[in-house]
């Protein structure tokens, strides 16, 4: 489980070269997406990390956007490319846990963007230690926090101004190993107009709960830490998610029954390199590129990874939301889900 500690306290910059004597399998990682308030369509998540041990970094970028999802991977060694990017895309710190500067360079998929995003909420922070089916400790921080953003995106030869659009930012440091045993996960972002909804749920195959953290972050500052959540969820016989039902339960006794509807397709992180390819070397400024069709032929089943970011529609009790409901299911034959709502 996570213990929450002070943001402040959270080291925003990515570690330097003077941060020496790292763990093998150490990595320092950054995810944004971004989507409009309202509508499901386009989705935006891009990713970067670095892995000293290894030497290496990499990044991605994807896009859903109707009838298809376009994907871009790229990656690097840090000693050629740095630690502020990797191929076409480039990242500014221009306030540690408040502003980010995001930039994507012409590429192979015709996306680019010139992006600010601000933090509307406080993050949520804490020290992640889980205990693995091979019984090793791993431990790492993690932070997310909401957000909006500023500036331009630009798809083939639309340009479309993002104002005002909802982002959630990810950070996570350390090491990092929960393969094994896993039977349900679920990273939850709702965002609503006065405050956002962040988890992260794991369930073993036989359904015990190996890890939830997160909390409600409201816009004025309150950062109230979830203690339970129960869910009711839907999926296709590929695992794919339709819709569903989640109840939050927190710290200060408040209960949020949220709906959410996962017909809008796409967001498979196989695009974005999940499945075990993060921190392989492949040389100085490797890229690759592919498109997924969205017209039911790509599942998580057909896929490397089964890690879906979806871009879903949320109503809380009438008031409508927007957000990322990243979920998995395991593809033991043995396992079959059971809600716990």
């Amino acid at each position: 489980m996570a213990a929450p500690t002070d943001t402040a306290s959270f080291r925003d910059r990515l570690v330097g070269p003077e941060d020496v004597d790292l763990p093998p399998g150490f990595f320092d990682r950054l995810m944004f997406n971004m989507h409009p308030v309202q509508d499901l369509s386009p989705s935006v998540i891009m990713g970067y990390g670095i892995y000293p041990p290894r030497g290496t970094s990499d990044g991605f970028v994807v896009v859903s956007d109707g009838a298809e999802q376009r994907n871009l991977r790229f990656s690097s060694e840090i000693e050629a490319s740095g630690r502020d990017g990797a191929g076409p895309f480039s990242f500014e710190i221009v306030e540690p846990n408040q502003e980010w500067r995001l930039r994507l360079a012409p590429n192979d998929i015709a996306v680019e963007f010139d992006l600010t995003w601000r933090a509307r909420t406080p993050a949520w922070f804490g020290e992640v230690a889980v205990e693995n089916a091979s019984a090793t400790r791993t431990a790492f921080d993690h932070l997310f926090q909401s957000g909006r953003y500023e500036g331009s995106l630009r798809i083939d030869e639309r340009e479309i101004a993002v104002d005002g659009w909802y982002g959630q930012r990810d950070r996570s440091r350390g090491v990092r190993t929960m393969a094994g045993g896993q039977g349900l996960h679920v990273w939850y972002q709702a965002q609503f107009p006065e405050f956002a909804i962040g988890f992260l749920l794991v369930e073993t195959r036989d359904h015990d709960r190996l890890l939830l953290e997160g909390a409600v972050m409201h816009q004025d500052g309150r950062l109230d830490p979830i203690t339970d959540v129960r869910h009711g969820l839907h999926f296709t016989d590929t695992g794919d998610l339709i819709e569903g039902d989640v109840l939050v339960v927190t710290a200060a006794g408040e209960k949020y029954p949220v709906h959410a509807d996962a017909r809008a397709g796409g967001g498979y992180m196989a695009g974005a390199g999940y499945g075990g390819h993060h921190g392989e070397s492949h040389g100085i400024d490797h890229i690759e590129h592919d498109r997924y069709p969205l017209d039911g032929s790509v599942s998580p089943r057909t896929l490397d990874s089964a890690l879906t970011d979806r871009l879903c529609s949320f109503n809380l009790d009438g008031t409508r939301g927007s957000g990322i409901f990243e979920f998995a299911l395991t593809r033991s034959s043995k396992y079959r889900y059971r809600p716990t709502l």
